[in-house]
């Protein structure tokens, strides 16, 4: 799961992937919740826990998730990062996760999106009939030529409300992939977009296994412990994401950066000119060798200069363009 987040729209998001929650904003990533699970079947659980607790206590309440299936995780997670008031606007999730059921749940906090597993045993009802994803493309008209969003349509969950469907060409292969998306108003190009958020929950992976030592530092058998190293693992991160982001995306200067974006749109070529000209003038005088005839002469002459570069250019600008 991740709390992922658009930066260019300044949509916030969730994304869901196995058991970690993250959240991010299209430019960091912070893990915020995980499960370690075990298995909803007693059969498959290799040893069950000896410890004599409290079932009152978090260590209790571990031990209990670990044993729950991990769908049935996914609401109370997101449910209980909201309540903390981190706030969001999508849940991104894999396909693994997309089932009718998730999304329902899920949608009663937060609009989702995500990747839809093509399977026929999982049905959509479409245009008054129950259909699978395969059956749905089908019957679509498909966009001509060589477009990457190949069609869309618009599905009733088991809940009763809409979900959009998206159908993109998949970029390695002769096939195509599916998105679904409980916003409908949103364009199909804003579904693809958004759900490549999703990918900064793949570099929180590869970063903590391979960098943060997530499965090779220590060597433990009980439970608390590997909750503890996996708390302290994320914490690593969140401390890396946080100092990355200070030192190098510029958009963390807050109204500084806004200010200083508006400051170039605002000055123009020739102003900037002028404003130099001033400077020199000023050091001129300074200097005590300021002859007052010479320096607006060579002053004139070089704005003259500036003002003929300036015409030329939007000529050759209009003549292009017609």
């Amino acid at each position: 799961m991740t709390f992922a987040a658009s930066a260019l729209t300044g949509r916030r998001l969730f994304v869901l992937h196995s058991k970690p929650v993250c959240w991010s904003d299209g430019v960091s990533c912070l893990p915020l919740d995980f499960a370690l699970l075990s298995s909803a079947k007693e059969k498959n659980r290799f040893h069950e826990s000896q410890k004599r607790m409290d079932k009152r206590c978090c260590a209790f309440r571990r031990r209990k998730e670990a044993t729950t299936k991990a769908t049935t995780l996914l609401a109370p997670m997101v449910k209980r990062i909201l309540k903390t008031g981190i706030n969001a606007r999508y849940v991104l999730m894999d396909s693994w996760f997309t089932m009718p059921a998730n999304v329902c749940a899920l949608r009663k906090y937060l609009d989702v999106i995500g990747m839809v597993k093509k399977t026929p045993k999982v049905c959509y009802q479409h245009n008054g009939k129950k259909r699978n994803l395969m059956e749905i493309y089908q019957n679509l008209t498909k966009r001509r030529g060589r477009a990457k969003i190949l069609a869309s349509t618009t599905v009733i969950l088991p809940d009763k409300k809409a979900a959009k469907i998206v159908f993109v060409r998949h970029r390695r292969k002769k096939d195509w992939l599916a998105l679904l998306s409980t916003d409908t108003g949103l364009a199909d190009s804003e579904v693809v977009r958004i759900y490549g958020k999703r990918w900064d929950i793949e570099v929180l992976f590869k970063m903590a296994k391979q960098h943060l030592k997530l499965v090779k530092e220590i060597q433990c058998r009980d439970f608390d412990m590997l909750i503890a190293h996996t708390t302290i693992v994320f914490m690593r991160y969140m401390f890396i994401a946080y100092r990355v982001r200070m030192a190098s995306d510029h958009r963390s200067f807050g109204d500084l950066f806004y200010a200083c974006c508006q400051e170039l749109d605002d000055i123009c070529f020739v102003e900037s000119l002028h404003r130099i000209m001033i400077l020199a003038v000023e050091q001129l005088r300074q200097m005590g060798t300021f002859c007052e005839k010479t320096a607006m002469a060579f002053f004139d002459t070089v704005m003259a200069a500036a003002l003929k570069y300036v015409n030329l250019s939007k000529s050759r600008m209009i003549s292009s363009i017609s």
